[in-house]
This record gives structure tokens, C-alpha cells and sequence, in this order.
């Protein structure tokens, strides 16, 4: 692992690995940068990818006081620390974190989000009681249930996939990042996204959205795309929220179409 410092001096860490143009992958909520095994082996004979460690798990370090905007920050500083432009991919709460380090940063080359918890219209992310229940949990030492609570409860993910999840061999550094959910349960139903701050963002983006994801998922993909001058959605048929572990050939291989494309747009 290696790390660099972001904005307010917090240590990010991040693995590097493969070869070919940059590619920065920024996890959700209850992961680092272990998500991405299932499809790492593939994209790393495409890239030089950089799996960035979010703060507050993994090798990454911390700051007293929670604040999201320094998430944006960390993911910002390590695109920038990559001698050449690079193609941005986030995974939920990472995306979020993508889409707004995007606006921090000239190094970009491209930009790829799947399903980006924006609170859309009167769509709560979380419930109070499933967050004081997420709270009751972890305060007990039971943050296996808590990581439960928050993959059913407001993630929305379905028992199987959550079986999916558990079978992974990171399923134990979800439990050990469980107690950064509760924080990241709450952040983005404060966040307010103002789709005029994007209007001249111009980077290629892809949006990512499961065919079978909750409503309010796609609602949010919806929106983010409106607001991006040059953006797409495609739709991964038949998936939810973790396409990444439930069809991993697919998400690679949508993703890999995009990247040919952006080749051929600058012939």
C-alpha cells in the first residue's frame, strides 16, 4: 500500500497494481479496497489501477470529526497525485465521493458511477429507527448485525445478495468498517446535490444503474444525469446495487465498452 496526504493531512492509502492508462476505484459504504476483487484481476490487464483505502478503514487514517467534504477531498488528492489523466470509478457511497471530487480536480480523463446515494426528492436514505438500531448494535460490540441492518435496512439489499457479500473473503473488513456506515448512513440525506454546479463539467461520464435496484437508486442515477453535459446511463439487466460480485463479467466488460469508446471519440 502507499498513501499520500489529503487536503486536511489525513493519510489515504491506496494498492497499486496492473499496467496500462490510470484507473482510480473509490468503494462504498462498509468496504475498502478489497471490494474490487471479484473484478480486479481483469481490469488490472487494462490498467494501472489505483484501489484507494477511504478514510477511516483499511491503512487510510482518520479525523476526529466526521465530515463529508473531506471525502471529496482524499479522492481528489489521489487522482491528483497520478502524472497523467485517469478514468475515476466509484461504487456507491464512492460515487458520491467521485462525483463530487470531480469538480476538485483537472486530472480526469473520464468518469464512471454506479448508483450514487443522492437523496432525491422526499427519499430518506435511512430511517431513524433503523439507524438508532444500527447505533444500539454497535455500541453492544455486535457489528456483524449492524453491517446486516445497513445492507437489508437501507441499502436495500436483498437476503441473497447479502449472502453473496458474506461469502466474499472481505466480508470481515465490512465488519471491521461497520461502525464507519452509521456515519455514512447519515451523511448524504444532508447533502444537498445542486445539479447547476455541474453544468460545465464536461468529462465523459457513465452512469451505472442495476436494472433491479430500488427505485430510489435509479431516481438518483436519473438526476445525475441530467445535470452532466456529457453523460449516459446503461443499465445492467437483471442486477441490483452489486453487480460487482453478482455478474462481475458484465459490469467489467460495460465498463471496458466505455473506455473504447472514449478512444475512439478523440481519433
Amino acid at each position: 500500500m502507499q498513501t499520500i496526504s489529503s487536503a486536511d493531512n489525513t493519510p489515504i492509502a491506496f494498492e497499486r497494481s496492473g499496467s496500462g492508462p490510470p484507473l482510480v476505484l473509490v468503494h462504498g459504504t462498509t468496504a475498502d479496497h478489497t471490494r474490487w476483487a471479484p473484478v480486479l484481476p481483469t481490469l488490472e490487464e487494462q490498467f494501472t489501477v489505483y484501489a484507494i483505502d477511504r478514510r477511516g478503514r483499511g491503512e487510510s487514517g482518520d479525523a476526529d470529526e466526521y465530515e463529508l467534504e473531506r471525502e471529496f477531498e482524499d479522492v481528489a488528492a489521489v487522482v491528483d497525485s497520478v502524472d497523467e489523466p485517469v478514468i475515476l470509478l466509484g461504487h456507491s457511497y464512492g460515487a458520491l465521493c467521485s462525483l463530487e471530487a470531480a469538480l476538485l480536480t483537472d486530472n480526469l480523463r473520464a468518469l464512471v458511477l454506479y448508483e450514487p446515494p443522492i437523496p432525491v426528492d422526499d427519499h430518506e436514505v435511512y430511517q431513524e429507527d433503523e439507524l438508532a438500531e444500527m447505533k444500539s448494535l454497535l455500541e453492544e460490540g455486535d457489528d456483524e448485525q449492524a453491517l446486516v441492518v445497513f445492507l437489508s435496512e437501507i441499502a436495500d439489499i436483498p437476503a441473497a445478495q447479502i449472502e453473496t457479500l458474506r461469502s466474499a473473503p472481505n466480508w470481515q473488513a465490512r465488519v471491521d468498517a461497520a461502525h464507519t456506515a452509521y456515519r455514512e448512513t447519515q451523511a448524504p440525506d444532508s447533502y444537498q446535490f445542486e445539479p447547476a454546479r455541474f453544468d460545465r463539467m464536461t468529462t465523459p461520464t457513465l452512469l451505472l444503474a442495476g436494472g433491479e435496484s430500488p427505485q430510489w437508486f435509479r431516481d438518483a442515477v436519473e438526476s445525475v444525469n441530467d445535470a452532466l453535459p456529457d453523460s449516459r446511463i446503461v443499465v445492467l439487466e437483471g442486477q441490483e446495487h452489486v453487480a460487482i460480485n453478482t455478474a462481475p463479467e458484465l459490469f467489467v466488460d460495460t465498463v471496458l465498452t466505455f473506455v473504447s469508446e472514449l478512444g475512439s471519440r478523440t481519433e
